[in-house]
């Protein structure tokens, strides 16, 4: 059984340290890419509050595909470059959009959605993997410490990514 394990009163780059060790924990011996995209997505969007959508898009080769995630139901395929999704797998850089509307092109997926942190996914060797994307009903829910810490959750993910099959 696992426990979420964060006080209220930890600060954020407190809780993203906690997160971290509890993702690496969670994937750590397991191989298959959806269980722990799974288990990544549901950890995130129970540990940390003002969130409505956390999960996966991943790379197909021609575009991103949803992979598991928390929340109500999905936009399937985004194209490269397209919405916030798109723009992140497109440039290989994190977007923080603090206010979605005014993002040129955003992608309504769920209309309740007001800010979003995109994190691309790339392996070792260049290839993209796809994107971690985690949507929020507030306006600026995400700041430099949300992304410095997404991005370090996303470290771990992507080295159990690389684990997949060698078990």
């Amino acid at each position: 059984m696992f426990e979420l394990s964060a006080s209220p009163s930890t600060s954020k780059p407190e809780l993203y340290a906690t997160l971290v060790e509890q993702a690496r924990s969670l994937l750590e011996s397991e191989t298959d890419l959806v269980a722990n995209a799974a288990n990544f997505s549901s950890l995130v969007y129970h540990s940390l509050d003002g969130l409505n959508w956390a999960g996966f898009y991943f790379y197909d080769g021609t575009g991103l595909v949803v992979g598991p995630f928390q929340g109500k139901p999905a936009c399937v395929r985004i194209p490269l470059g397209k919405g916030v999704c798109g723009t992140a797998a497109q440039t290989r850089e994190t977007q923080v959009v603090r206010d979605v509307h005014e993002f040129p092109g955003h992608i309504a997926c769920d209309s309740a959605s007001r800010s979003e942190i995109v994190v691309p996914l790339v392996a070792g060797d260049g290839t993209l993997i796809g994107v971690w994307d985690v949507d929020s009903p507030d306006l600026a829910r995400f700041d430099a410490a949300d992304r410095e810490g997404m991005e370090a959750l996303c470290r771990v993910f992507v080295a159990a990514w690389a684990r997949r099959g060698k078990a």
